[in-house]
């Protein structure tokens, strides 16, 4: 297996997100994957059997990064009742009845489960701030139009979205946060090629070279997004998105190597007196 070092990819101290590598190639990638994720989904079902503990997986990263295709690759061998993928787009008007993390809370995931966030409660901090206007439709008490979204409104929200996962973290979630780092010259390959494979046309929309036109802006504040947000409890890891197969055992490295630091894992023990007659049962089980 590769050696990986983890710290070579969590955000420990600020960073400067154009001077982070877009692209790694890692030998054997894909074989490695299928090794590793089969050990994330045995320890999955050992996490069951404890009921301690919790996992957010958080996803962000630039139209055509390799979110979901991730998801699907990193997550195959996981029982499909242990593991909850949901992927947050334009809120609704029951979502926006509620205060913007509502629909993030409602579905955080159980113990002994994973839960994926396919882009996140982060976007509040994204979109919202590369379109402002975004929200006004949240219907804010103190937020009348655009001009009255200031900077502190935007330190709040960090402190906010630093609140909730200390909060969730504090309760046993572990919570692991992944920006997938695509270079803009990455992207255009991407949609170029749903452009061109009719099937990949249904991926492609204009609004997609609309966004991209706002590339610096949306570097910009996910540099301010990671910077603001990266704890001990709840890290940022920068994975190089370029090369999709060794985004996806990145991904699936670091998420193992740090849940097996958890040495409480494990599971439960059978009571003793149970213990002491299984012989019993099994004899029981074997002359019916």
């Amino acid at each position: 297996m590769n050696e990986i070092k983890t710290d070579d990819y969590k955000v420990n101290t600020k960073i400067i997100l154009k001077n982070c590598k877009t692209k790694v190639v890692i030998k054997d990638a894909e074989k490695s994957l299928r090794k590793i994720r089969k050990k994330l989904g045995d320890l999955q079902n050992t996490m069951y059997a404890h009921n301690k503990y919790a996992v957010l997986v958080c996803l962000q990263g630039m139209d055509t990064s390799g979110k979901d295709s991730l998801v699907r690759e990193v997550f195959k061998d996981f029982n499909v009742r242990g593991v909850e993928v949901h992927s947050f787009k334009v809120p609704t008007e029951l979502e926006l009845s509620h205060d913007y993390l509502w629909r993030h809370y409602i579905v955080l995931p159980e113990r002994g489960k994973f839960a994926v966030f396919n882009r996140t409660h982060y976007e509040n901090v994204l979109v919202t701030r590369v379109h402002p206007s975004y929200i006004l439709g949240e219907n804010i008490p103190t937020i009348n139009s655009v001009e009255d979204i200031t900077d502190s409104f935007w330190e709040n929200r960090f402190e906010q979205i630093n609140n909730f996962e200390k909060h969730i973290a504090e309760s046993g979630t572990i919570i692991f946060k992944f920006f997938l780092n695509l270079s803009k010259e990455e992207q255009k390959n991407r949609l170029l090629r749903r452009l061109r494979k009719q099937e990949k046309n249904w991926k492609f929309s204009p609004n997609d070279l609309k966004e991209r036109k706002l590339w610096n802006k949306y570097q910009d504040y996910y540099q301010e997004a990671i910077n603001k947000t990266s704890k001990p409890h709840a890290p940022w890891y920068t994975i190089p998105a370029d090369d999709k197969s060794t985004a996806r055992y990145l991904v699936a490295k670091i998420i193992y190597d740090q849940l097996s630091k958890y040495t409480d894992i494990k599971e439960p023990e059978l009571d003793d007196e149970i213990k002491a007659n299984l012989e019993l049962y099994k004899k029981q089980l074997n002359n019916e």
